[in-house]
């Protein structure tokens, strides 16, 4: 790390632990920089980024999974993970997210009661890194919370060091009314030890504890993670819900100044490991909010783009996209090395605090009887008032694409494949979770079972099952998989579709149609979206270029002929380019 990094890093821990005892942060940033300096790009595991000279391009793509998404007997997930993604989905998998792998008693991962150890039945650190080969991985830094089991909570339950310093410990008091809260369970939960007991901070549920993020040994326990992350090929980390991580009286504690630091450091931190090292943050929160972490240039390099899945499953369920055009007319300006991950579904539900100013309580109603009507679910969360709001969505993405009408697979898989096209020809990095490309609908099973609304999005496949699947030319997955590779191909190829590439949208006014220019290294690329379920024309003198010459369709390779109106099918896609 150069000195003005290094510089940099200890003003940023000096604001943090006024306190420490070096004072001025030289100690601890010292302590950081020597667990971090034992991992570096060049290490154990070798990767195409770390050959680049850009963080991204045109080839990248995320595939979002739980590493036990693909379940074969006696072989552990991580292993049968990356069996079948080499099979069948490599052109999807640049990046791996790999969704939390460690030890946790609960949420799908994300309540980790280990920073050393895999689950079991995941494999171990050398299964991770076997994965890493040929591609970068993501992993989650879970950083507002550990699972009740952690042995941070565990000494702090025994007032043992380091954990007596770890947990954040408090009890209802006025001074918190403000809180900002994603859940609907209790602030404060009551602990039971040796010591007796002790009320400590539960902002997710009572299974996760709070971190005291004002105790530095919090900070030097994730560096340690993320050097050992770094040994076994993760490249990319993903902050999970960074915002809430520092808590202050008479705040909403959320979005704290400090919260903000701690993101700098962490990117200090990881461009110590290797200059290919991104940094996500995700906030599931109205759209400013979610964008402060881009706009200094110096936090994440990343943000989720948490409104584009409510505003364009709405578009699609409606067939009006005036709210879509107008959010996409307004795309941030955003500082060089930063952007948007741009997904459709995750392993999460559909995040509606997002839609926050950008559409009525009437649509927002309209979009989750919808929603209910295809089977999905609604979350809530608890204001400080007490009342309790929607937050959530919890359906499939394939089931969301069904017809409200008598046949539920009417037109899906053409409305199921514009969303996934559009993302690809946002600015940003596309990424795509696994469930969905293998368009599973809601997984009633599962949620039948564990009672958690989540689980009808995050379903598990036999290896068996899945070639079975992709071997029926009749299957979803089989019908659209090819079509989405086709479009990564051309993605690859084509500089006006590269992640930096700036949008302009042509289709501002309009209600039934979305038409995206993309132009970069002198390359223009015009992306035309029919959004509802009638046949529209097209007129290409409309779409700026040549009047004189044709455009032709690099998805189809037909060629549209000028001075001629053009059909677009129900849901058509075409990217449209001229020689």
């Amino acid at each position: 790390m150069q000195p003005p990094r290094e510089e940099t890093l200890r003003n940023l821990l000096g604001n943090l632990y006024p306190n420490d005892s070096s004072g001025d942060g030289k100690e601890l940033s010292s302590q950081l920089l020597q667990i971090l300096s034992e991992s570096s790009a060049d290490g154990d595991i070798e990767t195409d980024a770390a050959r680049r000279v850009e963080r991204w391009d045109g080839r990248d793509v995320v595939l979002i999974t739980y590493a036990d998404t693909v379940v074969d007997d006696g072989v552990p997930g991580l292993q049968a993970l990356k069996s079948f993604v080499n099979r069948h989905l490599h052109p999807f998998a640049a990046v791996i997210h790999v969704l939390p792998f460690l030890q946790s008693t609960s949420d799908g991962g994300f309540a980790v009661a280990s920073h050393t150890s895999l689950e079991k039945r995941f494999g171990d650190w050398s299964d991770l890194a076997a994965l890493a080969q040929g591609r970068r991985l993501m992993a989650d830094l879970v950083l507002n919370h550990v699972s009740a089991s952690h042995p941070w909570v565990q000494q702090f339950m025994r007032d043992e060091d380091p954990g007596r310093s770890c947990v954040l410990e408090a009890a209802p008091d006025p001074c918190w009314s403000d809180v900002v809260r994603p859940r609907s369970s209790n602030l404060f939960t009551q602990l039971r030890g040796p010591k007796g007991a002790r009320q400590v901070w539960t902002t997710f549920g009572p299974d996760q504890v709070d971190l005291n993020w004002r105790s530095a040994e919090v900070l030097l326990g994730f560096a340690r993670l993320m050097q050992r992350m770094a040994r076994h090929g993760v490249r990319w980390i993903r902050l999970d819900a960074v915002g809430f991580v520092w808590k202050q009286p008479n705040t909403s504690c959320i979005h704290l100044p400090e919260a903000h630091q701690l993101v700098q450091v962490l990117r200090l931190l990881l461009d110590q490991v290797g200059s290919d090292g991104v940094v996500v943050t995700e906030t599931n929160v109205p759209e400013q909010e979610n964008l402060s972490y881009l706009r200094s240039g110096d936090e994440a390099h990343l943000a989720y783009n948490f409104p584009l899945p409510p505003l364009l499953l709405e578009a699609s369920v409606s067939g009006r996209a005036d709210l879509l055009n107008a959010w996409l007319s307004r795309w941030p300006d955003l500082p060089q090395q930063t952007g948007l991950l741009n997904f459709t579904a995750c392993h999460d539900g559909i995040g509606l605090r997002p839609l926050e100013g950008l559409m009525s309580q009437k649509r927002l109603l309209q979009l989750l009887i919808g929603c209910e009507q295809r089977g999905g679910l609604v979350s809530h969360r608890m204001l400080s008032s007490g009342e309790e709001v929607p937050y959530e969505i919890n359906i499939s993405w394939w089931s969301a694409m069904a017809d409200g009408g008598i046949d539920p697979t009417y037109l899906q898989r053409e409305r199921f494949l514009l969303t996934q096209l559009m993302i690809l020809a946002l600015p940003g990095v596309p990424a795509f979770y696994l469930p969905a490309l293998l368009a599973a609908p809601n997984d009633l099973t599962r949620f039948r079972r564990t009672g958690h609304r989540r689980d009808l999005n995050r379903p598990q496949f036999t290896a068996q099952a899945l070639e079975r699947r992709l071997a029926d030319p009749d299957a979803d997955a089989s019908a659209l998989l090819p079509v989405l590779k086709r479009a990564l191909a051309e993605r690859a190829v084509h500089l006006a579709l590269h992640p930096d590439a700036p949008m302009q949208v042509l289709s501002a006014d309009r209600l039934d149609r979305v038409i995206l220019q993309r132009s970069y290294g002198g390359e223009t690329l015009v992306a035309v979206h029919n959004m509802t379920a009638s046949r529209l024309s097209l007129r290409l003198g409309r779409l700026g270029g040549d009047v004189n010459q044709p455009w032709a369709d690099c998805l189809s390779g037909h060629v549209f002929a000028p001075h001629q109106l053009h059909s677009l099918e129900p849901y058509a896609v075409h990217w449209l380019v001229q020689p």
